[in-house]
């Protein structure tokens, strides 16, 4: 079996010499930043520059991944006929999830937050990136390269994506129905290529308002070793 080439190695930039307290400054200004991040369902319909999302969704590629093979597509939608699309197959989904298909335990966690079928954000909000994962790629040959951790490296890249538009000062929502398979129809992507998430972005609407909810303390999500 012919082993791919080493790539040549290069110097490893971006690590200064810090002391702890200047560490700890940089993390905790991370830290206050996004605890300002909140699920958004009230976006206005003000435009944000294409560049901004490009800018977002170059940092999403960034994100550690299996064998670095980058298994994602991101496709970023302004177009108001294909925002209109998804949010008519959307919903079509959701009104079967929350007319039956979703248990009682799962719609009563949702109780709090006020969600039904109806989604007009995935029309108000200026962009919806579709996050797709793809569980092998196909080489120019048309044979099939398997990807590996596609979940674990789709789903850090969506982290760096939300942190990004964050920074940003835009409102982000990730949205899932369930099944996605229309998401791949609607945008035209291939068949290796499956749905992951689907996160509106935009300028939050003038007034809008979030559930008062509180996150877990540290003692309850971490365990340290010393």
């Amino acid at each position: 079996m012919m082993k791919c080439p080493m790539p040549p190695h290069e110097p490893l930039l971006g690590y200064p010499d810090l002391d702890d307290a200047e560490r700890l400054r940089r993390v905790e200004a991370f830290e206050a930043a996004m605890r300002t991040r909140r699920s958004v369902r009230h976006f206005s319909d003000r435009p944000v520059a294409r560049e901004v999302i490009e800018s977002a969704i170059r940092a999403a590629g960034r994100a550690p991944n299996g064998a670095n093979l980058q298994a994602w597509t991101f496709v970023a939608v302004a177009d108001p006929d294909v925002k209109r699309r998804i949010r008519a197959a959307a919903e079509e989904e959701e009104r079967a999830f929350y007319g039956g298909r979703a248990p009682q335990d799962w719609l009563d966690a949702l109780q709090p937050f006020g969600t039904d079928e109806h989604k007009p954000f995935l029309e108000t909000a200026p962009w919806l990136i579709a996050v797709f994962g793809q569980p092998h790629g196909v080489r120019d040959d048309g044979t099939t390269q398997k990807h590996y951790y596609v979940k674990e490296s789709v789903g850090i890249a969506t982290g760096f994506l939300l942190a990004a538009l964050h920074h940003a000062g835009l409102a982000t929502l990730t949205h899932t129905p369930s099944p996605m398979n229309f998401l791949r129809e609607v945008l035209g992507r291939p068949a290796h290529e499956q749905a992951f998430v689907l996160v509106a972005a935009g300028l939050p609407a003038e007034g809008a308002t979030v559930p008062g909810i509180e996150k877990k303390p540290l003692d309850e999500i971490a365990r340290f070793l010393p």
